[in-house]
């Protein structure tokens, strides 16, 4: 019983502090907040940073893609072409021949 009514005293107690701190402050500044109901553009600045993240990743992500998809494009014949002559189908004349006809039609395309 004792344990009790120490509780409820110390409950009253606190929502007594409670209640006199929350008179000490001003009382447009409960009702309208900090910026006492004009317009803050601050609030804005939150979604545009994460907005502008966003996008930066965006657009490094298929720049990289990009530049990935155009290498593996451009490596493709000649890889297949080292292969070959690594597990020996063609020898190493037929092997530069190729090879530098592949190097100017990269040229010619661009």
């Amino acid at each position: 019983m004792l344990a009790s009514l120490s509780t409820a005293l110390s409950t009253t107690a606190l929502s007594t502090t409670a209640l006199s701190a929350a008179a000490q402050v001003p009382a447009d500044t409960v009702v309208y907040g900090p910026w006492h109901g004009a317009f803050s553009p601050w609030f804005l600045l939150f979604p545009l940073f994460w907005i502008l993240v966003i996008a930066l990743f965006i657009f490094v992500a298929r720049r990289t893609w990009r530049r990935n998809q155009h290498w593996a494009a451009a490596q493709g014949a000649e890889g297949v072409l080292r292969e070959r002559y690594a597990r020996g189908e063609v020898d190493e004349t037929e092997y530069r021949q190729r090879l530098e006809v592949l190097r100017s039609g990269d040229r010619r395309q661009k």
